[in-house]
């Protein structure tokens, strides 16, 4: 039901189907597309559902470090 209003049961049920799948793995951006609704809409979706979210992905300061530097190969 993508863009319509829903009453409080079926947001819950909603919910309760996002959380499983974000647990499975899914990301945020993943259960926007395939549900149809909004970033925003989801993500308050999963916080009313308690879900416990992940640290974000993407490029971090660890990952972006040099190796450090050995001897140099001749």
């Amino acid at each position: 039901m993508p863009g319509k209003r829903v009453k409080d049961e079926q947001q819950n049920l909603i919910g309760e189907e996002l959380k499983k799948r974000y647990n499975a793995g899914a990301s945020i951006r993943v259960l926007v597309e395939e549900s149809g609704r909004s970033y925003g809409y989801v993500h308050t979706r999963l916080a009313a559902a308690g879900v416990v979210f992940r640290s974000r992905g993407g490029n971090t300061a660890a990952s972006r470090r040099r190796p450090e530097s050995g001897p140099t190969p001749l």
